[in-house]
């Protein structure tokens, strides 16, 4: 009976392409629907995985001052969300200050102060009724905290902790009012507990849910192996595919300098008839675009390293490719990695400091040192090395990296 079913409320920015929308898509199709009724709230209702959300989720409809969280500043003017704009002029002088006590060019505490600043301007979300479990997805958490009704509510991380300056006298008051805290991996929980000790009994584990059979079949929906064949170009052709969204975590302006690296390590001593030609994709969007296109020219990459831009398929592409780099300088626990080891691709990874916790090194992809030299040494190596490739990609195949049981931890808590 419809009467006896829990209520869901789950909260997210928007459904751009990124690592945590699609860990959301994971959990919404995976959800047991005959049981639960779902309600999704979307701060603004854009982006390429709007698509993926399954039809039994109710999706709540777009409250403009939400909406303009995160528009540009002018919008926020023009549309009249005066609250909103107040709040962010007011937050971008907190952040400010803050920089310049710390000595520092940028902060993660920034989406804080946004959140504390516009939150008292927003309207409550009471409307929607009191729900059974109230989720907010990805930070700041303020708005499910103060807007929601609920009988439990918990929130996630998704970042790695020790790699980010944080506010953390601003930042506890509102994980603490959160029934349960929601970590993707242990490394995950460590360093957030280095900074918030006083939450550890709030801490459970539910893995990013994904499903290998949804990954599949949007792998086969179209060939892109000739968009990566490369042209004009002699030698054994390398195809490499990376994809995040364009920011200093994801450390994309460092692959011109790299590849360029790795093409002088593999012809160096070889003849013709054995040279390389490494081309490197790169897959996604953001602020740090120019950055890379300024990186790739000054390196003389032109046609080595190559933006595709957004896709709203990328796992075709990440089907094409002979090996997947993820050059980050942190992640939480990267959903493209896990996809890529999903379609059985060789892995490799930079040393961030939860890399380990993803991939065992040489068994299920490679760790590579950050260090540009280094990196490019340890991916040379890997490149020639086609007996470890193999080994990994057996390995892959044989094992099961979806992990839809997961939800099974989200029905106990209620």
């Amino acid at each position: 009976m419809i009467g006896s079913k829990k209520r869901i409320f789950v909260s997210m920015h928007y459904m751009e392409i990124g690592g945590a929308e699609m860990a959301l898509v994971g959990l919404l199709q995976s959800l047991d629907y005959t049981n639960y009724d779902v309600d999704l709230f979307l701060h603004a209702h854009r982006g390429e995985m709007m698509q993926f959300i399954p039809k039994e989720v109710n999706l709540l409809p777009e409250i403009k001052e939400y909406a303009h969280i995160e528009c540009p500043m002018k919008q926020a003017l023009l549309d009249g969300c005066w609250g909103a704009l107040f709040g962010r002029l007011k937050a971008k002088w907190l952040t400010k200050r803050y920089l310049c006590k710390k000595g520092i060019t940028e902060s993660a505490a920034s989406f804080q102060y946004v959140a504390d600043c516009v939150s008292p301007f927003l309207p409550s979300l009471h409307q929607f009724g009191e729900y059974d479990l109230a989720i907010s997805f990805l930070q700041p958490h303020n708005y499910v905290a103060e807007k929601v009704t609920a009988k439990k509510k918990i929130c996630w991380i998704h970042t790695d902790y020790s790699v980010v300056d944080v506010n953390a006298e601003l930042e506890l008051p509102i994980w603490a009012t959160f029934d349960h805290v929601v970590s993707i991996s242990d490394d995950v929980t460590k360093t957030f507990l280095q900074t918030f000790p006083s939450l550890e009994s709030k801490i459970i584990k539910i893995e990013n849910i994904l499903s290998p059979k949804f990954v599949h079949h949007r792998a086969d929906e179209f060939d892109a192996m000739d968009e990566l064949q490369p042209t004009g170009m002699d030698g054994h052709s390398i195809k490499i595919i990376s994809i995040g969204r364009f920011t200093f975590q994801k450390n994309f302006e460092n692959i011109p300098d790299i590849c360029q690296r790795i093409n002088m390590m593999l012809n160096e001593n070889e003849d013709e008839n054995e040279k390389f030609s490494i081309r490197w994709y790169i897959i996604g969007f953001g602020g740090d675009e120019q950055l890379i296109r300024q990186k790739i020219e000054e390196a003389g990459m032109q046609e080595h390293v190559i933006i595709l831009g957004k896709k709203s398929n990328p796992y075709p592409y990440i089907k094409a490719c002979d090996i997947y780099v993820q050059p980050s300088r942190y992640e939480g626990k990267s959903v493209t990695v896990r996809e890529a080891q999903m379609l059985c691709k060789p892995v490799v990874v930079t040393n961030y400091p939860t890399a380990s916790s993803q991939i065992i090194d040489s068994v299920d992809g490679k760790i590579v040192p950050m260090d540009n030299e280094e990196c490019a040494q340890g991916l040379a190596e890997f490149i020639l090395n086609t007996e470890l490739q193999k080994q990994i990609t057996e390995y892959l195949k044989t094992h099961d990296y979806g992990n839809v049981g997961e939800v099974e931890k989200l029905y106990k808590l209620l």
